[in-house]
């Protein structure tokens, strides 16, 4: 009996923001026959290039990173059309003979890369257009409250501020009738589930993960004081003087950028702005290290030591490439 063909690996580099995800990645790069594809929610929009952690220009010229700068801030862009772009480009890579590095910190695009995303009713801009005038208006608190009576299961995942997913979670009911939990729940049951990876490829999934949360909030604090040392406000400004962006767009919604957009909007004094990021930021850490809290089959590297001391970036680089030893990455 003739054996199949081993399937092509692919390399997933997850953690939580500030974790050194981008500079492991290029590191491997010297090793390895990869090519990075970003798997950041913020990244993907032109002009959000210091509030996002982007590397510059020279970097990406010298090693590029697909889907950095492929949408305009005006633009949404979904983990559907994630699913759909980093499949593409994986295939691409692949085709080349080199290796698809995924890194990035948006969980939910590495979920639905992975496990597939449910075939959701599209969007709805009158539907959508109504539920962001009622938060406006009532907050998304209230409109929490609201998907909790239609959907209960979905609002019991989801904090009340948590603009993003109630949103859709109530564009759906109200333009079908019917909870997003349902529509998940038969198509999970009925196997129609859209765009993972299906035995296509082998991927190896690594984390940047911290032993004390102490040292990735210290490294948060550092990376956004240099943010404002290298114009951040003034990066903000130009996106806010536009005049046809406003807060409710998901690019907006961006940690950081959500907080500099209030304090340009004159809602809070720049000493509440550093504050406001920083928690925010904060909890996005601790949102993805949940997420990561017992992902299956995760090779785990850690960014400091069980007393609280930072490793060192060449020992970590290190015992990644160890463990990649063992993967089907390398070649001949």
């Amino acid at each position: 009996m003739v054996s199949a063909e081993p399937l092509p690996p692919a390399i997933f580099l997850m953690g939580p923001t500030a974790a050194g995800k981008t500079d492991l990645a290029i590191a491997l790069r010297q090793h390895l026959p990869v090519e990075l594809i970003s798997v950041d929610s913020a990244l993907v929009y032109r002009g959000m290039d210091i509030g996002a952690a982007k590397p510059s220009p020279e970097l990406l010229a010298a090693v590029p990173h697909r889907l950095v700068d492929i949408r305009d801030p005006a633009e949404p862009y979904s983990a559907a059309e994630f699913v759909r772009d980093a499949r593409q480009a994986m295939v691409e890579i692949t085709a080349a003979g080199r290796v698809p590095l995924l890194v990035g910190g948006t969980m939910m695009y590495f979920k639905a890369l992975l496990d597939g995303l449910a075939d959701m009713p599209s969007a709805d801009p009158g539907v959508r257009a109504a539920i962001e005038r009622e938060a406006l208006e009532k907050g998304w608190p209230w409109l929490h409250r609201q998907l909790a009576e239609v959907d209960p299961e979905t609002a019991a995942e989801l904090h009340p501020n948590h603009s993003q997913r109630i949103q859709r979670a109530l564009e759906v009911y109200r333009s079908t009738g019917k909870p997003l939990s349902r529509f998940k729940r038969e198509q999970r049951e009925g196997g129609s589930d859209i765009g993972s990876l299906n035995g296509d490829y082998r991927a190896v999934q690594l984390a940047l993960l911290p032993h004390h949360r102490g040292v990735l909030h210290q490294r948060i604090e550092q990376r956004f004081k240099q943010m404002l040392a290298q114009g951040f406000e003034e990066e903000v400004r130009a996106l806010h003087r536009r005049g046809d962006l406003h807060a409710d767009l998901p690019a907006m919604r961006a940690v950081g950028y959500r907080q500099m957009w209030q304090y340009l909007e004159g809602e809070v004094d720049a000493t509440q702005m550093v504050a406001m990021a920083l928690a925010a930021t904060r909890q996005l850490a601790k949102r993805q290290l949940t997420w990561l809290r017992g992902w299956p089959d995760l090779h785990e590297l850690f960014i400091d030591n069980v007393t609280g001391q930072s490793i060192n970036f060449q020992e970590i680089a290190a015992h990644c490439l160890k463990i990649l030893e063992n993967e089907p990455i390398y070649k001949g």
